[in-house]
């Protein structure tokens, strides 16, 4: 008695299987991004923070892998790291309002006055410096500050010298790079904003600003806070820019780049490294309590 094997037998069954079961199919598609996730990114972040409670012995300069709260006490004590800190978060607050600043007119351009056409050529105007190198843009702007630069020779002839490097260097350079971080999210949820509420504000005698703050904000603010999570999380961790154009400041990231590489003092890097984490957790739980990203 011989047996028949259908062609495609087993695969056919798991296919009815997945049809039937809408979770495994979910499941499955779900399964590769989300092993990367817990591998690759929740992996390296509690290596982080185990390293972070290492010391480092000073005569060998070998990890020492023994539980230990030194390095945050000396992140308490010592206030030269506290005033980093601050500053480091002012700088990433100063590039989220001057990316608001200037991406919010651009966006609201695309998404309501643009024509179609000029829309998608508009996107590729957005997304093109995205290709270019970012050590490319950044010494650009190095050069632009420079005391022999663009800015020094614009504002020379008024009698007045350009910034040269430091804080305000890095901020504009900062608010440069990520500038397209902060456009696409406000273009896409103003591009929901229906004309005929703008129209109906119009008709009903509302001046500018005030249908601004009561029909364009409303339904921007979720989109503005989006994008503030990509410009305000890479100004706080960045720090070549700041090698670039910084002058003498130091910000977090600094601190952790030379302690891993000329102080070769890995646990402390590691413990520097989990204030802008903690700094993010906070400001994304102060954002999710306030309902804005609901309607995301």
């Amino acid at each position: 008695m011989s047996t028949t094997v259908t062609p495609g037998g087993p695969v056919r069954r798991l296919a009815g299987l997945f049809h039937r079961r809408p979770y495994l199919r979910l499941a499955a598609l779900l399964s590769a991004p989300l092993l990367w996730l817990v591998v690759a990114y929740l992996g390296s972040l509690a290596a982080l923070f185990a390293a972070a409670f290492w010391t480092t012995d000073d005569f060998t300069g070998e990890v020492v892998k023994q539980f230990d709260l030194g390095n945050f006490q000396e992140l308490w004590n010592q206030s030269v790291y506290r005033t980093i800190t601050l500053r480091s978060v002012g700088v990433a607050a100063a590039v989220t309002v001057v990316d608001v600043a200037v991406a919010f007119p651009m966006a609201f351009y695309m998404a309501k006055i643009a024509s179609p056409r000029a829309q998608r050529w508009l996107v590729i105007a957005v997304l093109t410096p995205l290709w270019a190198s970012y050590l490319v843009k950044a010494y650009a702007w190095r050069i632009m500050f420079s005391g022999s630069g663009v800015l020094s020779w614009i504002l020379d002839p008024f009698g007045i010298h350009g910034p040269g490097y430091g804080l305000p260097a890095t901020i504009v350079t900062l608010a440069y790079l990520w500038l397209p971080y902060m456009i696409l999210p406000i273009y896409a949820g103003l591009e929901r904003l229906p004309n005929s509420l703008l129209d109906a504000a119009g008709d009903l005698g509302a001046r500018t600003f005030r249908t601004f703050r009561t029909v364009i904000w409303p339904v921007a603010i979720p989109a503005v806070i989006a994008g503030s999570i990509f410009t305000f999380s890479l100004s706080l961790g960045d720090y070549i820019t700041v090698k670039i154009v910084g002058g003498k400041s130091q910000l977090i990231g600094n601190v952790v780049y030379d302690n891993i590489g000329a102080a070769n003092n890995l646990p402390f890097a590691a413990a520097v490294a989990t204030i802008p984490v903690v700094i993010m957790v906070i400001y994304l739980v102060a954002v999710r309590r306030t309902g804005a990203l609901d309607n995301l």
